[in-house]
Formats: structure tokens, C-alpha cells, sequence
């Protein structure tokens, strides 16, 4: 990839030619600049402001949602049912803004305070109280062409009295939504379809226990 240059030449048109045909030879040693990988959440979300509240309803506590250790990351996971269903892989160029957990409680927390006061813990002033453990999130892969936005979760509502909680009502939720397509974007679209859809069911769930 170099060409002999003489060098009355270079001495003709100046030091500053000579360094820029210098750096236009080397310049396919260079690395490649690494590419960054697309980050994704769950959309914008409501482009209005919530109705507030109803009154009638109780405040609830919301805790941050439980998640594995695999869970615990930025990582978007897939899974290769046909091959090896046991294996979670993250893929290499997509990442979520930030781990699922936190992604579900946002959507969590939006959704409820649609209905009645929604509180952090430690805030005090509620005596219900909501835990949610993500137990799986992932896209899996039934066939190369073929996957599913898969969210499995579990949630608990406790009533806190003198300090103590006691169990009111427990549910688990498992929601598959299809990906238009086998890649990433598809992935994410799915998920996010799903983990909707859960906790749509979460509200309903909700709605006659307090």
C-alpha cells in the first residue's frame, strides 16, 4: 500500500506536503474506530400528563423490583431454545438504558399512578405495600427466524402494620409477545409489548384487592 515518492520532490513543495502524503500512506494502519452499541428502553411513554389519582384509593408502596444477577445489567438477552434454551446471551451492539428491573418499576410506578398514590420506600404513609420480583426477560428463539418477548414476574401486596407485613395476595405473571423481526429491534419491541401487557394484568390484579 506505499508508493515511492522521490524525495526532491517532497524538499520541492515543502515539510507540511510531506506530512500530509505521510499520513495519507499510513493511513490504513489506523484501528477502526470501535462502534458503540444502540441503547434502548420502553419508549417515551404517555405524551400527556396522568389524570390524578383517584382518591378513593389507597397510597402503595412501590419497592424497587427484584431482578437475578443475570438481570442486573444493561445486557438486552436472547435465548436459543433450539439449541441450548439453559444459555442467556447478550447481544453485542444493544443494550438497555438501564437494567430491566429498573425499566419495569418505571412503567410499573407510571401505570399505578394512574389509579392511586404511588410511593417510595421509606416514605412513609402507606400501609400497603407492593413487591415484584423479575424472575425472566429475554427473547427467545424458538427457531433461527422465529422469537418471543418472554417476561415472567412475581408480585406480592403486603399490608405493614407496627413494623410487621403481612402477605394479602401474591400473583405470578408470564406474558409472550411476538418480534416482527429476529434481530435486536425486534427483541426490544417485543419486550416492551410484553412487559406492557404485564402490567396491564398487575392492575387488574390490583384493582379488587384494595
Amino acid at each position: 500500500m506505499t508508493t515511492a515518492i522521490p524525495a526532491f520532490r517532497l524538499r520541492a513543495r515543502g515539510p507540511a506536503l510531506a506530512l500530509l502524503l505521510a499520513a495519507a500512506l499510513g493511513g490504513c494502519a489506523l484501528p477502526a474506530k470501535p462502534q458503540r452499541p444502540a441503547l434502548y428502553d420502553f419508549g417515551p411513554g404517555p405524551l400527556s400528563a396522568p389524570a390524578a389519582a383517584q382518591a378513593a384509593k389507597p397510597p402503595l408502596v412501590l419497592t424497587e423490583v427484584e431482578a437475578p444477577a443475570a438481570l442486573d445489567s444493561g445486557a438486552l438477552l436472547y435465548r436459543l431454545a433450539y439449541a441450548d434454551a439453559q444459555q442467556l446471551r447478550p447481544y453485542a451492539q444493544a443494550r438497555w438504558t438501564m437494567p430491566p428491573a429498573q425499566l419495569l418499576r418505571q412503567r410499573l410506578r407510571e401505570a399505578l399512578s394512574r389509579q392511586r398514590p404511588v410511593l417510595n420506600a421509606g416514605e412513609g404513609g402507606a400501609a400497603l405495600l407492593l413487591r415484584v420480583e423479575l424472575e425472566e426477560f429475554s427473547q427467545l428463539f424458538e427457531a433461527p427466524e422465529r422469537s418471543q418477548g418472554l417476561v415472567r414476574l412475581r408480585a406480592s401486596l403486603l399490608e405493614t402494620q407496627a413494623g410487621r407485613e403481612q402477605l394479602l395476595a401474591q400473583r405470578s405473571v408470564v406474558v409472550q409477545r411476538p418480534a416482527a423481526s429476529a434481530d435486536a429491534p425486534g427483541g426490544v419491541r417485543a419486550l416492551t409489548e410484553a412487559t406492557d401487557a404485564a402490567v396491564e394484568e398487575l392492575l387488574r390484579w390490583l384493582e379488587p384487592l384494595r
